[in-house]
């Protein structure tokens, strides 16, 4: 009960420092959507279509696009509404087909298809996939157009029905993509998937690390000595300061997972186990914040040090540049880090939808690093307790 009430006051003094909550809360989910919105990439795009009383030609123009291989149609009320989802990157670019385009197409009057977009490479790419489709569109219309000129058909109506049934006939040019060797990323990863696990993990190890600097502070103002003077074991000492770092990387981590599957989409897949891999990582990371905060006397001696760990072992385990990209040597180095191993596990977890049983070998080593770093954290701070 009384390692509660240690970790319990640890939480608390954690989160009275209220620019702990921007760090904590605020800077990663903000860190979430740059990347995402920046380097963030997905197999599937989703195109925003407002085509409110746009007619039966507009209708089918939606239809073509939505049959469009590797592109997802997502319907949007109004251009305004279009514009801002765009903006924020909750959709890789819009497609605005006017109300009466069914009408005025009919009447021979020329029609302006609003695109819009983000100027990066993908939108561009993407621009060019409905400029496919409205082109494969304005063909069949540019034919009946020409049998009406031609009086070979009735009626518009009637010449783009015939275009329709004649144009499977016609031969065109097909355009396969495959992928040479093993692909790199996962076709399942969202836009800002990736992103959100590793500034989980960043984060996590960060703000554990960190969590030194309270170990120091209550070691300064002679806390953990008082405690000692009462029928308090250091045991329980240990055991409070470590569970309150594990409980602030578990609030921690719950508000990332539920703010980026909310604001940005993110499917973190089967909860087991991420549940399993946010609890290990958080042991590992209270070890390490514990055993920081035993070997440093000065505050600033930790958050210095704390920094540098954090970000250096980040950067090396994948967490601010995919490991895809590192070569295999570079590979075996980031695998000496627990950073590395939980992002392994993330990558089965969200980007190819695994079950728990599927990242043990993964599990099994982040549970290694964990017991490792908390017997070595036990050691030191009931050595430097009883001193």
């Amino acid at each position: 009960m009384k390692a509660l009430w240690i970790a319990a006051t640890n939480l608390r003094r954690m989160f009275r420092v209220r620019t702990n909550y921007f760090f904590v809360f605020v800077f990663p989910m903000a860190l979430i959507l740059v990347l995402g919105a920046t380097f963030g990439g997905s197999s599937t795009p989703r195109l925003g279509v407002v085509a409110q009383r746009s007619g039966p030609l507009g209708a089918a123009l939606v239809r073509q696009l939505e049959r469009t291989p590797h592109l997802r149609v997502v319907p949007v009320a109004d251009p305004a509404a279009l514009l801002t989802q765009v903006q924020r990157g909750s959709l890789a670019a819009g497609l605005v087909i006017p109300a009466r385009y069914d009408a005025a197409i009919r009447a021979g009057q020329g029609v302006t298809i609003r695109y819009m977009a983000r100027p990066d490479q993908s939108s561009q790419q993407l621009g060019e996939t409905v400029r496919g489709a409205v082109a494969q569109q304005a063909a069949l219309l540019g034919a009946a157009r020409f049998a009406v000129t031609e009086r070979s058909a009735s009626s518009f109506s009637a010449a783009l029905a015939a275009a329709a049934r004649v144009s499977p006939a016609v031969p065109s040019v097909a355009v396969t993509e495959t992928t040479a060797g093993t692909a790199l990323f996962s076709r399942t990863l969202g836009q800002f998937d990736q992103g959100a696990w590793t500034e989980l993990l960043l984060f996590l190890f960060l703000i554990s690390l960190t969590g030194a600097v309270a170990l120091i502070e209550t070691r300064r103002l002679g806390l953990s000595r008082r405690m000692l003077a009462t029928p308090t074991s250091p045991g329980t000492v240990i055991a409070g300061e470590t569970l309150g770092r594990v409980l602030i990387a578990v609030i921690q981590a719950v508000v990332i997972i539920l703010g980026s599957a909310l604001l940005f989409g993110v499917n973190w897949g089967q909860p087991a186990g991420v549940a399993a891999v946010v609890i290990l990582f958080a042991l590992v990371g209270a070890g390490a914040g514990i055993l920081l905060g035993t070997l440093f006397r000065t505050e600033q001696q930790a958050v210095g040090v704390s920094l540098l760990l954090g970000l250096g072992l980040g950067a090396l385990g994948g967490c601010m540049v995919p490991l895809e990209v590192f070569s295999p040597t570079m590979k075996q180095v980031a695998h000496l880090t627990p950073q590395a191993w939980a992002n392994d596990a993330f990558t089965q977890l969200v980007g190819h939808h695994a079950a728990i049983t599927a990242i043990l070998p993964q599990l099994g080593i982040l549970a290694a690093y964990a017991a490792v770093l908390l017997a070595l954290a036990t050691w030191r701070l009931r050595r430097v307790l009883v001193a």
